[in-house]
Order: structure tokens, then C-alpha cells, then sequence
């Protein structure tokens, strides 16, 4: 599932590629925030996002469509 994290006085958007689904990413990010800790999430190539809920502007999940590879899709 793609993940669209914006920050707070950052133009830029970090996007990742998650293993996770939906509910498994809500959990998380709601957790984090009620926390006020640190959000963590690992990409499917194994690298680790880590923003501080306090800097979360907003948090996007993409749909849970597999992604269909090939010429004859």
C-alpha cells in the first residue's frame, strides 16, 4: 500500500511503499498521535521512516489494488 506523509514547514512529501494494510496503518498512526511519540513505519525494501507525530501534517493511504505488472494488463 502506498503511504503519502506530509510534514509540518516541509514542501515535500515523503512516499512509501508498505506491507502494512489499512487498518494495520490507522492503528499506528493513531497510536502515535494519542502517544504523542514518535510514528515509525518500514517500506517493503526494509527502510525505516521514522516522524515525530507532533510534526505530522497529514497522513495519505493509497487503495489496497494490488499492482498489476506487464504488457497484457
Amino acid at each position: 500500500m502506498e503511504i503519502t506523509i506530509g510534514v509540518r514547514d516541509i514542501p515535500r512529501e515523503i512516499t512509501i511503499e508498505s506491507p502494512l494494510s489499512a487498518d494495520e496503518l490507522r492503528e499506528t498512526v493513531q497510536a502515535a498521535l494519542n502517544a504523542g511519540t514518535t510514528l515509525e513505519l518500514d517500506d517493503e525494501n526494509g527502510t525505516q521512516v521514522l516522524v515525530p507525530a507532533s510534526s505530522l501534517g497529514y497522513v495519505r493511504l493509497g487503495a489496497e489494488i494490488p499492482r498489476r505488472v506487464g504488457f497484457g494488463v
